[in-house]
């Protein structure tokens, strides 16, 4: 029997409490989406009782939705503006598109495969979610068409930046992602400022999936 939505309210707001209050998740606009946004509405009724707890969980295709605490230690870091337009590499679960949609003016989501992609749309549908476009395409080469973004978040891992995601940046933004090796890496946010330089920081370490494209890794193994 699937817990009942009371009780995956409670549970939502112990994550909040007990993984992010506890860490260093201080911004409270990051806080109250977190406690609003329903995340077992993205992983499915087998893993209800789980949705709110600290780990990742598989989603389908080799694929992961990260788990709580990243996800809001990444969306701080990106620093969303009401305003903002956000670019995100990894629509995933459709997740942290929500939360994304949630604080920002629009969000653009590129994911690589499509049953995802689709999965994601119906469940950022049944929530009412609107200001949000995703396509299936490579995540490596952003979205052109609607470039510049304010902010870009990459929910997978490059040895580095992706320099035509960086021509995507708007002067002033910044972007979030794991950089490194395959298997491990570190968190960085990387600033654009108002004549274009680029300036790097390291947060944290981090195991992310591959960001799979042109500008990324190669693909080695099934998604199937």
């Amino acid at each position: 029997m699937n817990p009942s939505e009371d009780s995956l309210r409670d549970l939502r707001q112990k994550m909040v409490k007990l993984q992010l209050e506890s860490r260093d998740i201080k911004d409270k606009r990051v806080l109250d989406v977190f406690e609003k946004v329903p995340r077992h509405k993205f992983v499915g009724p087998k893993l209800y009782q789980d949705a709110y707890s600290d780990f990742p969980l598989p989603i389908g295709k080799g694929q992961t939705i990260s788990q709580p605490y990243i996800v809001a230690l990444m969306v701080q870091l990106l620093d969303v503006k009401k305003d903002d337009t956000v670019l995100e590499i990894g629509a995933g679960s459709g997740y942290e598109t929500a939360i994304l949609a949630e604080l920002a003016g629009k969000v653009f989501s590129v994911e690589r495969i499509e049953s995802l992609a689709k999965d994601a749309l119906k469940a950022l549908w049944e929530l009412m979610y609107k200001n949000f476009q995703i396509k299936v395409g490579d995540g490596s080469l952003g979205w052109p068409e609607f470039a510049p973004f304010n902010k870009i978040i990459i929910s997978a891992s490059a040895e580095k930046a992706p320099e035509v995601l960086l021509s995507q940046l708007n002067k002033g933004g910044r972007l979030v992602m794991p950089v490194g090796s395959r298997f491990t890496q570190t968190l960085v946010v990387i600033k654009k400022d108002v004549f274009g330089n680029i300036t790097e920081k390291n947060i944290c370490g981090c195991t992310f999936v591959p960001l799979i494209g042109k500008y990324g890794w190669q693909e080695t193994t099934s998604t199937s």
